[in-house]
């Protein structure tokens, strides 16, 4: 038969006015340290030892001394208490002041262009705080997966999440190797990709996700076909470099390579624009400091990332126009 190993309500009323006793063997003593009268503290014990079942204390005008029960109270219950305040101060510290394990579920990909300036720079500020990184494409639940918060494409953050917003909106675009586009004609209409190999990724409902486009005012979602599936974006992009075919992916992403002239863009006048990268965590009335803390870092340097990438967009858009 199952056992129900769950406290009481009260069962530790009175434990910590023994321990006192049985500390001083004296409750005139254990009364001064813990703050009340004497006779509260005879009390407590009274009380708790109608719950044991059990004396626990030998009471004489003289002095007070444990029972065999007592002793064997005191031996399992000292520690426990013990533990139990130290709990509590571990607690407390973590409630007043930023410490503690701080987890991050985020996508592999802004790693190194977005998060690790951030992560450096907090990490200096904050050294009484560990920052976990679990770096995955799977859209977790971060409440139920023990995360503090998690960074992601805003189209992919619930309703009933709080986002900070780190990254302005950017297309998604479609780029191939220099190589891959000498030896396939260039796409220019959307309906070109047709005779293309089209890398795609896998999302984590076991789905595979279309190719997105924008027609004029229209949106269009675009069946592909190719030789590489995968579930998160470096190894698509790293596929395109490699000449394997085109991808589909946030520009930001493919930045570094398409200034490095590994890849090319193509379709661009039909590339859709995505709502940008944001951090994202529960709505509580019960922060913890670290998490404040992080946040606040994060607002602080968002202004400065921002700048840098609408600059960045705004340097692209003038090279177009010449």
């Amino acid at each position: 038969m199952k056992q129900n190993f769950t406290v009481r309500q009260g069962a530790l009323d009175g434990v910590e006015a023994f321990l006192s006793v049985a500390q001083h063997r004296s409750f005139r003593r254990a009364a001064a340290e813990l703050g009340v009268t004497p006779s509260a503290i005879s009390q407590a014990i009274r009380a708790l030892e109608a719950r044991v079942g059990a004396a626990l204390l030998i009471r004489t005008t003289r002095s007070v001394g444990l029972t065999e029960a007592g002793e064997r109270f005191l031996l399992r219950a000292k520690p426990a208490f013990e533990e139990l305040v130290a709990a509590s101060e571990v607690a407390r510290d973590l409630g007043q002041r930023p410490a503690g394990l701080l987890r991050l579920t985020v996508p592999r990909a802004v790693v190194p262009i977005l998060l690790e300036r951030l992560i450096a720079s907090f990490c200096k500020a904050y050294p009484d705080v560990e920052v976990e990184i679990v770096a995955s494409a799977d859209l977790v639940d971060i409440a139920a997966e023990g995360f503090d918060a998690g960074i992601r494409q805003g189209q992919f953050i619930e309703a009933d999440m709080i986002a900070v917003r780190l990254t302005p909106a950017h297309p998604l675009t479609v780029v191939g190797s220099p190589d891959y586009l000498r030896r396939r004609q260039r796409p220019e209409l959307i309906n070109d990709l047709r005779r293309h190999a089209c890398l795609r990724m896998r999302r984590s409902n076991g789905s595979i996700a279309p190719w997105s486009f924008v027609n004029g005012n229209e949106a269009v979602e675009v069946i592909v076909s190719g030789p590489l599936i995968a579930n998160d974006m470096p190894t698509m992009l790293g596929g395109a470099v490699e000449g394997l075919g085109l991808a589909q992916v946030p520009e930001p992403i493919a930045a570094g390579a398409v200034k490095a002239g590994k890849l090319v863009p193509v379709l661009e006048p039909f590339a859709p624009m995505a709502p940008g990268v944001f951090l994202y965590y529960p709505s509580r009335h019960q922060m913890m400091p670290k998490l404040r803390a992080f946040i606040d870092h994060v607002k602080s340097r968002s202004d400065s990332i921002l700048l840098s990438a609408a600059g960045k967009v705004r340097a692209k858009t003038n090279m177009q126009r010449r």
